[in-house]
């Protein structure tokens, strides 16, 4: 209860509704003199007029309450108020920093998707790397090395898109170590297969190479060639003199010469093969052919050396060449 002047309790929130106000102190009424000129007034009347004095008071000071009160409101709404736009103003520092992050793509929902799905790319883009080397070593390791372990790499990765990101790189992994390793052994075992066979390609050809040199050493170089007589005859010795004269040819290729015609004709001038026709000491078929030497080509017989000798040069020549063709087939 208050004393003295009413002044009115402050609340924050709230305002007390009936405030109480101290009634005023009860004057004893005096007698008032009496005028000549006015009417007495009765104590029924002084009674009433104090009454309503005491009324206006009373209103006056509940305005004055009512006003304080609404003042005191006033003032708490706009400290809320106050209150409220500070409580906004960090809402708002608070969504420009979540702003931020979002830009700068931290925490946020839709970029840990977005990283996700990245992941996942590179995990199947590895995946498939990986597969795609350890096919080429599986089908170059057939027949060569053991596989199975790297085949079975590979089959859990063909399941890629049953398995986590991480699952995936572990496979990865231990697919790129096995590739590795059956690609090396895969290289050994071509290298040792190089290798055999390059020895067994040098031992062929070291056979071959004495096998010709056995038959080389079997088979002469050269036919046995006739040798030149000790004493020949007056045709041979126009031969031999023809021979050095014309062609150049020595005493080697005279002895094929003589043994040539010997086995032809004798060196006869007159000799005559009656189932050929072949005529005279080089046996020229027909004999006319000599004609190209002499006239006389039937009886003379420098001219059927002459012409005997122009054939074998340019048919085999050399008297010798000659000869080896006649001891393989019979004639020349």
């Amino acid at each position: 209860m208050h004393t003295g002047n009413f002044a009115p309790r402050r609340r924050l929130w709230s305002i007390d509704p009936e405030p109480l106000v101290r009634p005023p102190a009860i004057r004893p009424l005096k007698a008032r003199p009496i005028s000549s000129s006015t009417t007495p007034t009765t104590s029924l009347e002084t009674d009433g007029s104090r009454l309503q004095a005491t009324r206006r008071r009373r209103s006056r000071k509940r305005s004055r309450f009512l006003v304080a009160g609404a003042t005191i409101a006033i003032a708490s709404v706009v400290g809320t108020g106050f209150a409220v736009q500070s409580a906004v103003a960090d809402q708002n520092a608070r969504t420009a920093v979540m702003t931020a992050l979002v830009s700068s793509g931290a925490g946020h929902a839709e970029q840990l998707k977005l990283n996700t799905e990245r992941l996942r790319d590179r995990a199947e883009l590895a995946s498939e790397t990986a597969v795609t080397g350890a096919s080429v070593v599986i089908a170059a390791a057939q027949g060569k090395t053991d596989a199975t372990g790297l085949s079975e790499s590979v089959a859990a990765l063909s399941h890629v898109t049953l398995l986590a990101p991480e699952r995936i790189f572990e496979l990865v992994d231990v697919t790129t170590t096995e590739t590795a390793n059956v690609q090396a052994s895969t290289t050994e075992v071509d290298r040792v297969a190089a290798e055999q066979a390059a020895i067994a390609q040098a031992d062929a050809a070291a056979a071959a190479a004495e096998a010709e040199a056995a038959a080389d050493a079997a088979v002469p170089a050269t036919p046995a060639r006739p040798s030149a007589p000790a004493d020949p005859s007056a045709a041979q010795q126009i031969a031999r003199q023809l021979m050095a004269s014309q062609y150049g040819w020595g005493d080697d290729q005279f002895g094929c010469l003589v043994s040539l015609w010997d086995k032809e004709s004798g060196w006869n001038v007159n000799a005559y093969n009656a189932s050929s026709g072949a005529t005279g000491i080089p046996q020229a078929l027909p004999g006319n052919k000599m004609a190209t030497a002499g006239a006389d080509w039937q009886t003379n017989p420098a001219t059927q050396i002459t012409w005997g000798l122009g054939y074998i040069a340019s048919r085999y020549s050399t008297p010798c060449d000659a000869w080896d063709k006649s001891e393989a087939s019979g004639w020349y």
